[in-house]
């Protein structure tokens, strides 16, 4: 497995990088302790906090993202906007917005908190576990995308007409239906009815 900041630990063969913890919760969402990422999403999973989000532009069209060849987890697939895990301590507001730039190189506007939602999602492909405590947030992209290649393979705004076809054919995330439809009323209050999410 390739190194990456994901998998980086504090070893000669890997410089001086430090592994990157992820914050456990319990099932109300409230801070048990923290662990390493790669060992949270290995089976069975620990339940940790993560964000969703979902950015549409002025037509209500929702902009998702394929995920780069090169992640260490769900590689290569489409999922929503941008979605992530707070560093211990980060309020996920902060974290979703902070790893939208970073990922697209945008930030959102009007962003809102659009509830949470906890799942537990085995990735088939990769063997590990999404067992999550999601927040999830919605908000608007009014600037053009530059995406970061290392994150992100491609980029591309659907509306829901789009989004079936595109899901029909394409490989999609394990959790991206389960929090689009927690999202769904955050996303039509944003959109308004005209736009059919």
């Amino acid at each position: 497995m390739p190194i990456t900041p994901a998998t980086a630990t504090n070893s000669p063969s890997s410089g001086t990088a430090e592994p990157i913890l992820l914050e456990l919760v319990d099932e109300d969402g409230v801070t048990v302790g923290t662990a390493e990422k790669l060992s949270a999403h290995q089976p069975p999973g620990k339940l940790h906090r993560a964000f969703s989000v979902f950015l549409f532009d002025e037509r209500g069209r929702l902009l998702l993202q394929q995920r780069a060849l090169g992640k260490y987890h769900s590689p290569g697939v489409w999922s929503n906007t941008c979605c992530g895990h707070p560093y211990p301590g980060e309020a996920p507001f902060a974290a979703a917005a902070r790893r939208t730039y970073e990922e697209l190189g945008v930030s959102p506007s009007l962003m809102a908190e659009a509830g949470t939602v906890r799942y537990n999602h085995p990735d088939p492909a990769s063997g590990l576990v999404e067992q999550e405590y999601n927040h999830l947030f919605v908000g608007m992209v009014q600037s053009p995308v530059r995406p970061d290649g290392n994150e992100v393979a491609a980029t591309a705004f659907v509306t829901p007409e789009d989004l079936a076809e595109r899901h029909a054919k394409d490989t999609f995330s394990a959790w991206f239906m389960t929090v689009l439809d927690a999202a769904r009323p955050a996303v039509r209050e944003l959109t308004g009815p005209s736009a059919g999410w």
